[in-house]
């Protein structure tokens, strides 16, 4: 949709993608990156994972890829089927924020059956609040009231508490996630 504008968005040589969008032995149904498994960065190119770094508390620390030149904008003339789109971030361009995720605010549907009182019935994980987030430099002239997808993710709004060099953003609507579904 044309009349949706249009952003720049910096590809550089390192990125940063989702921790649990590569696995090191991926199971058959997994779509996203592994071992010599291809996928298609949004809006990039496709990536093939050649290999991997590990700290020595086997923690996965740089993953080694390959693009292909001829699928910028994500798409390939030749027929490829790659069925997992992974979210990236330039590492060399990417903003610090702040992400407040809220969710029930009680763990039942009625805090005050059975004769409880409400605040024993108060989620203590309906605010989580994730530092250093990464996120593309476009959204530095995010302006609140305006809801931006976070691929993935869910829908967030800026925060009126932020500041031009501390952006905070507040998921206002979260989105079903299939494998995550499926590892519960």
């Amino acid at each position: 949709d044309g009349s949706a504008g249009k952003r720049m968005l910096p590809f550089s040589r390192e990125l940063y993608i989702e921790r649990s969008d590569f696995l090191e032995d991926p199971p058959k149904k997994y779509f996203r990156l592994g071992p010599d498994r291809e996928v298609r960065l949004k809006h990039a190119y496709y990536i093939t994972c050649t290999h991997f770094n590990k700290d020595e508390n086997g923690n996965i620390t740089e993953i080694h890829c390959t693009y292909d030149p001829a699928t910028k904008g994500g798409w390939s003339d030749d027929g490829r089927k790659v069925r997992g789109t992974l979210h990236w971030v330039s590492i060399q361009h990417a903003l610090d924020i702040e992400v407040r995720l809220y969710d029930h605010l009680f763990t039942i549907e009625n805090p005050e059956s059975g004769g409880k009182v409400f605040i024993e019935n108060v989620n203590p994980d309906s605010l989580l609040t994730l530092q250093n987030c990464k996120a593309e430099p476009g959204l530095k002239s995010a302006e609140t009231e305006i809801s931006y997808q976070f691929l993935r993710k869910g829908y967030f709004c800026l925060d009126s508490d932020s500041k031009p060099d501390q952006l905070i953003f507040n998921r206002t609507v979260g989105l079903r996630d299939s494998w995550a579904k499926k590892q519960k």
